[in-house]
């Protein structure tokens, strides 16, 4: 009987076992046939799909199925047995595992597997290996969405170059035309520039224009302060004409 040691490290394999027949999907293959560069090759393909490929003992995946109610897979379990198994992508098990088995003809089989808890056959699994890839799968998804816009897009370059022209020459034309308002508006920005332009020269807006200043006129001289000064009575003020008179007199006296 196998000491107390041997049957811990047994039965710690099969709960890890039992852990990995709990994940999304999984196969189980038959390797017998591949050398050790072939599987190193394959390991390295798979783990950078995020596959976890193990070689596994038949007595003790018989208890991990067991544990999860996996028993139909049973009879899979004889000659060398390894699973792959996958928990973030539920076709990359099934998918790599086909390619190798056409790789290898005849050296790497697939026995069976599983996917959301229920057993597949070998048949079952090569038929989701036939499935694209999660990114194929959402290119294509999204090409689904964008077809009817892709086609509607289509119809309407046909329905534009009908009226003559092509759709995009229709498209520049109509983006190089300045609509109502931008004309308005360039006129508005462009009003007071001509006004000043057209303008008398060296006018100035009457916003900017000096007060006008006091102007004497050229002909005016300043006039002594007695001859401005005020008559005090008008009556004794000589007249010009007896001034000249005065004036004759005294040159005949003379």
């Amino acid at each position: 009987m196998p000491n107390a040691k041997v049957l811990t490290e047994k039965k710690k394999i099969v709960e890890e076992l039992t852990g990995k027949l709990k994940s999304q999907a999984g196969v189980f293959v038959d390797y017998s046939g591949i050398s050790v560069n072939e599987d190193t090759e394959m390991r390295v393909k798979m783990r950078e799909a995020n596959v976890d490929y193990t070689v596994i003992k038949n007595t003790l995946m018989r208890f991990a199925i067991n544990n999860v109610g996996f028993e139909e897979l049973d009879p899979i379990l004889n000659g060398t047995t390894s699973l792959a198994v996958c928990n973030d992508d539920p076709i990359a098990p099934a998918r790599l595992t086909k390619e190798y088995a056409d790789k290898f003809n005849g050296f790497f089989e697939i026995k069976g597997g599983f996917m959301d808890g229920k057993v597949l056959s070998a048949a079952d699994v090569n038929k989701i290996a036939g499935i694209p890839a999660l990114p194929v799968l959402q290119a294509q998804l999204l090409g689904t969405m964008l077809a009817p816009i892709t086609a509607l897009a289509v119809v309407l370059k046909a329905i534009a170059e009908k009226s003559g022209a092509p759709a995009d020459a229709q498209i520049s034309e109509s983006a190089a035309e300045p609509t109502n308002t931008e004309v308005a508006q360039e006129a508005v920005a462009e009003a007071p520039a001509e006004a000043v332009a057209q303008a008398p020269e060296g006018s100035q807006p009457e916003a900017e224009a000096d007060p006008p200043a006091e102007t004497v006129p050229e002909t005016a001289t300043e006039t002594p302060a007695e001859a401005v000064a005020p008559i005090d009575n008008a009556d004794e003020a000589p007249s010009p004409e007896a001034s000249e008179t005065e004036t004759t007199t005294e040159a005949k006296t003379e």
